[in-house]
């Protein structure tokens, strides 16, 4: 899902001048690659208008889109209408259908990577999907069950490279939460998988936002990043390892947190990271969804 730069579109006139005369600045980005956006982050303006959206997405500059199966559109639409709106989708976040449906819906885009973000030991049945629930199993994660979702992610692993991709896991803020002896979820699913079958999509947003530093894992484990979540968050007093509304910290533009992505955008270029997208997490409050892709993107443009 990759429109074409169109950094002429942005910033009037002043933009322009500053663009001719810098032709880098033009086109800069912070890892020297595309940047991308997590459709998750638009997906009530997608609701409305989907191509329409797509369209705008592209008129701000991003070139790359992350995308989920939906359950509204068949894979094939998808495909043709990031083709038309000149974008290019290399990473698909699997849902509920599980891998099984997730792998040929990629294919049909077109993508490279199958996400899963919440890979729990015992997913919901089709139809009875319940949010308090949903969020207490997450709270009540041990270290038995995050041997089991690195194992269920070396199975989907293998199931995903039998396809010809590859499957990557997406982080929260829950796999931080301590566990006994202080050992944490996360570093649990990066020792316990095969590297080769699973790579990983660090948010560094929810990284950061659970007190953890995303260049000290970036610069630990430099071959099992291939992808890069972007986002913001308001500073919490304590550290954020929950996904419930009294846990959650509040969302911000890039730039209008506290997350310092310079050292990260560093130490990132010393990985195997190819991809990277921006993500904000609703509700939009203070600044309609379009308008903050915007700051967001303009945020990362100015980086360099």
């Amino acid at each position: 899902m990759k429109p074409s730069r169109r950094e002429l579109l942005i910033g009037g006139g002043s933009a322009l001048v500053l663009g001719f005369g810098n032709p880098k600045r033009l086109f800069a980005n912070p890892l020297g690659k595309p940047i991308g956006l997590e459709l998750y982050t638009v997906g009530a303006e997608l609701d409305k208008d989907y191509d329409g959206t797509l369209r705008q997405i592209a008129a701000i500059g991003y070139q790359e889109v992350e995308t989920g199966v939906s359950p509204k559109r068949k894979a094939a639409e998808v495909r043709k209408s990031l083709q038309d709106a000149g974008l290019r989708c290399q990473a698909l976040h699997m849902g509920f259908g599980g891998i099984e449906e997730a792998i040929p819906y990629a294919k049909e885009i077109g993508a490279t990577y199958v996400i899963s973000s919440v890979t729990l030991p015992k997913v919901p049945e089709p139809g009875k999907f319940d949010m308090k629930s949903f969020m207490a199993q997450l709270s009540a994660l041990t270290k038995d069950d995050f041997r089991k979702i690195a194992a269920r992610c070396n199975e989907m692993g293998e199931q995903t490279k039998k396809a010809g991709l590859q499957f990557g896991y997406h982080n929260h803020n829950f796999e931080f939460k301590p566990l006994d002896g202080g050992e944490i979820g996360y570093d649990i699913v990066l020792r316990e998988t095969d590297p080769s079958l699973v790579k990983f999509e660090l948010d560094c947003g929810w990284m950061v936002a659970a007190g953890h530093d995303p260049v000290a894992y970036l610069t630990k484990y430099p071959k099992r990043y291939h992808l890069l979540h972007i986002k913001d968050f308001q500073p919490t007093a304590s550290p954020s390892v929950g996904l419930d509304p009294s846990s959650r910290p509040t969302p911000a533009e890039l730039g209008r947190g506290h997350v310092d992505y310079k050292p990260i955008f560093a130490a990132a270029k010393k990985t195997d990271v190819e991809l990277y997208y921006v993500e904000q997490e609703p509700p939009f409050t203070k600044t309609q969804a379009m308008e903050a892709i915007k700051i967001d993107y303009e945020y990362l443009h100015a980086m360099v």
